[in-house]
C-alpha cells in the first residue's frame, strides 16, 4: 500500500508521498513514488504512482520511453493541455494491466495502479488530476482542493479542517507533511521517507523537491510538535457536567 496527495491552492501545488512499498515481518521495502518532468519554459509535471508497483513502473518507463522517441506519436511535452496528458498516462496505465491481465487472474492478484498528475503549461492555469485504474480521471474542486491516492483515511482530517484555496504554500505543505505523518502512525504499510515536492504558480521550472527521513530533524520537529498541540488542545476541551 502506500500513500500519496497533492493539494492545490492559489499559490500553486504542493505533492507528498511516503516511500515504503512491502512491510512484511521481515521485509521492509522502499521506493520512490514520485517522477518529476520539467520542460524549461514549457512546462513541469509531477507524477505520483500507487498501487501495483510492476504496473506503475512500467507506466513511468513508457513515459520516458515515448520522450526518448522522436517517432512517437504523443508524449508528455506535446500535450496542448494537462487534460491530454492525464488520458495518455490513463492509456498507458490500461496497455499495461491488459498486457498481464491473464496472469493476474490465475494468481488472483491485481495489477492495477492509480495515479495523481499535476503541473502546468506555461500560459495556463496549474491542475491536478486523479487517474484511475480504469484510465478514467477527474479533477480537484474549489471546496476540496486536494487528492489522494492509497491508504488516504487517516491522513485526510487534517486536510478537511485546514486547506483552502487560499492556504499558503508553506502551510499546505507543513499539512501534508502531517496527513502522511498521520497515516504512518496509523498503518504499517506506509512509512517514511516522505518525499515533498512544491510547484510556485507560473514558475515553470524545477520545483522544490525534499526527501524527510525518520531521523530528518524538520521531519522530527513537526512531529513533535503536532503531537504535543493535540494534546494540549485535547486538555482544553471542555469538561461534563459532573465533573465541576
Amino acid at each position: 500500500m502506500t500513500y500519496c496527495l497533492a493539494v492545490k491552492v492559489n499559490k500553486g501545488i504542493v505533492f507528498a508521498s511516503d516511500s515504503r512499498t512491502n512491510a512484511g515481518v521481515d521485509n521492509v521495502a522502499t521506493y520512490s513514488k514520485m517522477s518529476r518532468f520539467v520542460f524549461a519554459d514549457n512546462r513541469v509535471l509531477v507524477l505520483l504512482t500507487s498501487g501495483s508497483l510492476a504496473t506503475s513502473q512500467a507506466v513511468v518507463n513508457g513515459i520516458k520511453k515515448d520522450l526518448a522517441d522522436p517517432e512517437a506519436q504523443f508524449d508528455i511535452s506535446k500535450g496542448t493541455d494537462l487534460h491530454e496528458v492525464a488520458r495518455y498516462i490513463g492509456a498507458l496505465s490500461q496497455q499495461e494491466q491488459t498486457r498481464h491481465s491473464e496472469a493476474m487472474t490465475r494468481s488472483k492478484s491485481s495489477n492495477e495502479s492509480s495515479f495523481i498528475l499535476g503541473g502546468q503549461i506555461k500560459g495556463q492555469a496549474s491542475e491536478i488530476f486523479l487517474i484511475y485504474p480504469q484510465g478514467n480521471f477527474i479533477t480537484a474542486s474549489a471546496e476540496t482542493p486536494y487528492l489522494q491516492i492509497g491508504e488516504h483515511k487517516y491522513g485526510k482530517p487534517i486536510l478537511d479542517r485546514l486547506i483552502t484555496q487560499s492556504t499558503s504554500l508553506e502551510d499546505a505543505a507543513r499539512c501534508a507533511i502531517v496527513s502522511v505523518d498521520s497515516t504512518i502512525r496509523s498503518n504499517l504499510s506506509v512509512g517514511p521517507p516522505i518525499e515533498l515536492a512544491i510547484l510556485t504558480e507560473n514558475a515553470i521550472s524545477e520545483p522544490y523537491h525534499s526527501v524527510l527521513g525518520q531521523n530528518s530533524m524538520l521531519y522530527k520537529s513537526v512531529q513533535k510538535q503536532w503531537n504535543e498541540g493535540l494534546k494540549r488542545a485535547f486538555k482544553r476541551l471542555p469538561r461534563f457536567e459532573w465533573e465541576q
